[in-house]
């Protein structure tokens, strides 16, 4: 098969930009804890990249995309292990090794995102054991089922479940765990009565920037193409991600009479991660209305954290999870019309509702799996190298007790 340049430049370009939003969500993150955490919690996010990183080339590319084994739990594909077998292929006329990588970057930034839920108590080795067990477990089958040719939730429904980029295999696969392990680890000491103010804000809105501008690889970049759809999915990314970012505005102006700069990025996530999943379906109204229903959607979800007491640190289950499961049920109801009836010709009838049931069961499967694994990893971390700091470690700060370091100035760790 022939290389497309222009294709191939484009997907090239797709995978830095989603790579970035890795540093883009360690300076969100890192900005949001206090001042004696931000270098663990940046490191979280880091760190993934090149453990993750690793793992996506040795087995996680083979189990992802492999031919179905285990009944279709996961995949295999030996020419795939340590990507020994595609150093001359071409898929969709594009050189088989960007594919890969455009996909190892989705996997490293999953189980980053969970670390929002475990911010500031938990070890580095008993977060390295964890991301690595989530994304053997977790991960990989979920992205087989949805994104594998050979996927049952690929093939269920007449053009399977609607996932473009990963609204159900990245963004509530990981808010489901991430609420698993808040209720997992405790609340942290002194949480919600002592002040746990964000170290900087500043940093933060810089990581939302860049989490913003990465989003267009991120969905664009699913398409595999340089065209028509490819041009769709950026659109709706940024109609979506404005109408979250300006709802959030509204809602903040008319009870608190203020705007905040961390509810305008809370905004622009709830419109980000709602139309991952749909992005290559609706049309710009339906975008619009995803972004603004994410966002009143994500600020009652927080609300509600804070009036039941768990410590969700950094928000993923009330953003990730809760905005882009409304996505992936919701588009059901947005999908164009040429879309419906390439559907309609493929099954001889087939309508919103339809594919809405189609919508549920990938929800259902994804939900149950992320929680029941993630229950099963925390235990089996926690009792065997241990999962959450002790107190005294947890007070005096994971960028001493874990790294021996300080995020901002000297100080002597002697």
């Amino acid at each position: 098969m022939q290389i497309d340049s222009g294709t191939t430049a484009w997907m090239l370009i797709a995978t830095a930009l989603v790579l970035l939003m890795v540093p883009g969500l360690a300076m969100f993150y890192g900005g949001l804890v206090r001042t004696k955490n931000v270098v663990g919690t940046m490191m979280h996010s880091f760190v993934a990249m090149a453990v993750i990183g690793t793992l996506w080339v040795a087995v996680g590319y083979s189990l992802t995309f492999g031919k179905s084994i285990a009944g279709g739990i996961v995949g295999w594909n030996w020419d795939y292990f340590f990507l020994k077998g595609i150093d001359e292929s071409v898929v969709n006329h594009v050189p088989e090794y960007v594919l890969a990588m455009f996909q190892g970057k989705f996997a490293i930034i999953t189980p980053a995102l969970i670390s929002g839920a475990m911010a500031e108590r938990v070890s580095f080795r008993g977060y390295l054991a964890f991301i690595v067990l989530w994304f053997l477990i977790v991960y990989c089958p979920l992205a087989h089922w949805i994104w594998a040719a050979d996927g049952w939730l690929a093939t269920t429904g007449p053009l399977g479940v609607i996932d473009l980029a990963g609204g159900l295999v990245i963004h509530v696969s990981a808010g489901t765990s991430a609420l698993v392990v808040a209720l997992f680890l405790g609340k942290r000491y002194g949480f919600p009565h002592n002040t746990q103010n964000p170290n900087n804000l500043v940093m933060t809105l810089m990581g939302a920037g860049l989490l913003w501008v990465g989003w267009f690889g991120f969905n664009a970049g699913s398409t595999v193409q340089s065209g028509l759809d490819t041009a769709r999915a950026l659109t709706m990314t940024q109609i979506s991600a404005a109408a979250g970012a300006s709802t959030w505005m509204v809602i903040e102006a008319i009870k608190f009479r203020k705007v905040t700069s961390l509810g305008f990025v809370s905004g622009i996530l709830a419109g980000l991660v709602v139309i991952t999943p749909a992005a290559g379906v609706v049309l710009p109204s339906g975008a619009l209305i995803l972004g603004m229903c994410s966002s009143v959607l994500c600020f009652f979800a927080l609300e509600m954290k804070n009036r039941l007491g768990y410590d969700d640190s950094l928000d993923c289950f009330g953003i990730h999870g809760v905005g882009s499961g409304m996505g992936v049920l919701a588009l059901s109801f947005l999908i164009r019309d040429s879309w419906l009836a390439k559907a309609a010709g493929i099954a001889g009838s087939w309508d919103h509702l339809a594919q809405f049931v189609v919508q549920l069961k990938g929800f259902g499967a994804t939900v149950a799996l992320s929680a029941v694994a993630t229950i099963a990893i925390c235990f089996v971390v926690e009792k065997t190298i241990g999962l959450r700091v002790s107190k005294s470690e947890e007070l005096a700060g994971l960028d001493h007790t874990e790294h021996r370091e300080s995020g901002y100035g000297l100080i002597n760790l002697n």
